[in-house]
């Protein structure tokens, strides 16, 4: 069975261990396992039952994580994007009075568009055309991002009204915890620890529990949750997608979820280096495999589902097959019954591992033409963008909007492919839309 494991998933090739895969699996998994508790909560303000959808989270992502491992053999992880679920709850339900199950309906209909432009492969005809340095900047301006969420996470950044951020109030225990992983963590990748950020995490937990900053769970396992109340509910409800407002809230799951997914991929490819030629190996699996499992998340009742940053968690200690996403697939399904035991994994925790993936990511700005003007200047607005909208796809946006415009002032417009000049169109024609609804 093991020999069979490791011929499939190509072990020795990438120089890898099975263990290796396991662990990095787990900590992908850890390092995203608060999906599983912040989903339900989100899409549970539009009036969505909040046991439904953790089954929901745990099912749609475990078979996402599953199909990335199995088919497109990667290390990439899938579960329901964090933003678009803001998006479904706050601005659709709540914001547009639209009831949950239309909407749930909106992202039905939108992933079946996704599996359409798949299959005629024009979301990997898009990703190819992406000239390398804007890859280079999505890959370090989700460094930037997912680090700025840990540090907001781990409570050593916090908003203020005056400067929009600050540090964060030394005098809480939980912040000297994230200082505290943080440390720890950092100290373990600079010695070069294998594992250090798992080994981190752990430690964290374990000062967590023994000083009650972290609370222990009173049971460790309980049944999954019905999905009664949320499966198969798309389904009755496509027809109320009647309006243009509601095909405008479909364009928006389409198009954010696209972006989001896109640039997530790119970015992790970037820093497993799986990227050769600027173009990444068996993308087009790696698509199919997301727009499924975001089709079979809607039909068992939650927002949509993408390729998940966390990634970079087990890639960066070691992950390079498909087999770490199966295994983290596998703990999606685990967590369905000893969800009390995951309670344990706190913001403190993951934010120190979010922090120093977020440094490892960015080690791919060094390859962009900083010293061509028409180049940094949209790969900049990519790498700020991000962190500072709070969103990977409005980063790419700005970015994308750009560079078609600096090309041209160059006078280099030739080099830029007619697919970059119509995702100027789309982008700039999205960002109004949004706006404007």
């Amino acid at each position: 069975m093991k020999e069979k494991i490791v011929s499939y998933f190509e072990i020795e090739k990438l120089n890898t261990t099975v263990r290796r895969e396991v662990l990095a699996g787990f900590t992908t998994f850890i390092s995203m396992a608060y999906i599983l508790f912040v989903n339900p909560t989100v899409l549970g303000a539009s009036g969505m039952d909040e046991g439904a959808v953790f089954t929901a989270t745990a099912l749609a992502s475990a078979l996402g994580c599953v199909l990335m491992g199995i088919f497109a053999k990667y290390p990439i992880a899938t579960a329901p994007a964090l933003g678009i679920n803001a998006f479904f709850a706050y601005s659709v339900c709540i914001g547009m009075g639209v009831p949950w199950e239309t909407a749930l309906a909106g992202v039905f209909v939108a992933s079946l568009i996704f599996i359409l432009i798949t299959i005629f492969k024009l979301r990997e005809l898009i990703i190819d055309a992406i000239p390398a340095d804007l890859k280079y900047a999505i890959s370090g301006g989700i460094g930037l991002f997912i680090a700025f969420l840990g540090l907001s996470e781990g409570g050593i950044i916090v908003s203020n009204e005056s400067t929009l951020v600050a540090l964060g109030p030394l005098n809480v225990g939980t912040t000297w915890l994230t200082i505290f992983g943080l440390a720890i963590t950092a100290i373990l990748l600079v010695r070069r620890v294998p594992g250090g950020i798992f080994i981190g995490m752990t430690a964290t937990t374990i000062l967590g529990l023994g000083t009650g900053l972290i609370q222990a769970p009173a049971k460790i396992i309980s049944a999954a949750p019905s999905l009664k109340p949320t499966f198969l509910v798309a389904l009755k409800h496509v027809g109320d997608i009647n309006s243009l407002q509601l095909w405008v809230v479909v364009l928006t799951f389409l198009l954010v979820t696209f972006f989001d997914t896109a640039g997530t991929l790119v970015g992790l490819a970037n820093q497993a280096g799986f990227m050769k030629d600027n173009k990444m190996p068996r993308v087009g699996k790696a698509l199919a495999a997301d727009s499924t499992a975001m089709l079979a998340g809607s039909l068992f009742g939650t927002s949509p589902v993408g390729a998940y940053v966390e990634s970079s968690a087990g890639i960066a200690v070691g992950g390079r097959s498909g087999l770490t996403a199966v295994t983290t697939g596998l703990f999606f399904i685990v967590g369905l019954f000893f969800s009390p035991l995951l309670s344990v994994v706190t913001s403190q925790v993951t934010a120190p591992a979010l922090i120093v993936v977020g440094v490892l990511m960015a080690q791919s700005l060094r390859e962009i033409k900083w010293d061509e003007m028409e180049i940094a200047i949209p790969s900049f607005l990519i790498l700020l963008g991000m962190p500072l909208t709070y969103s990977i796809s409005d980063g790419i946006a700005l970015g994308f909007i750009f560079y078609p415009i600096t090309m041209v002032a160059a006078k280099r417009g030739k080099e830029v492919s007619p697919i970059m000049y119509l995702l100027f169109f789309v982008f700039v024609g999205f960002m109004w839309i949004l706006n404007v609804n």
